[in-house]
């Protein structure tokens, strides 16, 4: 018997939950969007509803390795790379990435998750957690998402809501 895994995310109270057959297993402060929650193109805003994780991407890589366009970069994120590049979105350590369940809400056409580019990923330690603060993605600290990439398999479900 294979067992059943779920991941919960609540934007009200910036918590991840990961669930295996029914219990929860771990729960981690995140960051999602500063604007709010949200399905559409260009809102950058976290989606809300039901999604499944489509690829995992970062596996074997170090801590604060670089990601642009889900590709390592070769650059591991430290204070000098910050203060060379002040304005980038960091994505690190790995990527989760997110694609609607639901046609119309969170899939295909202009508010589509996964051509949002909408990801659980690892961000630098010196954001905070448990306040709203990125682009759309839920954000989290680079060793919580290595412990949660290493538990989850493609086709886990996600379910984010606004509580």
């Amino acid at each position: 018997m294979t067992s059943r895994e779920l991941i919960k995310v609540g934007l009200k109270e910036q918590k991840l939950r990961y669930y295996r057959d029914g219990v929860c297993q771990h729960t981690y402060l995140i960051s999602s969007a500063a604007k709010g929650a949200g399905e559409y193109q260009d809102s950058e805003q976290t989606p809300c509803g039901e999604h499944y994780i489509r690829a995992k991407v970062g596996a074997g890589r170090p801590v604060n390795a670089v990601f642009v366009g889900r590709r390592f970069s070769g650059e591991i994120y430290n204070e000098n790379l910050k203060r060379r590049f002040p304005g980038r979105d960091w994505i690190l350590t790995r990527i989760l990435w997110l694609c609607g369940r639901e046609v119309g809400k969170n899939r295909l056409g202009c508010v589509d998750s996964m051509r949002r580019y909408i990801y659980i990923h690892g961000t630098p330690d010196s954001e905070p957690m448990g306040v709203p603060k990125s682009h759309g993605c839920i954000r989290m600290r680079n060793r919580n998402v290595i412990e949660l990439f290493e538990l989850v398999s493609i086709g886990c479900p996600v379910e984010i809501s606004e509580s």
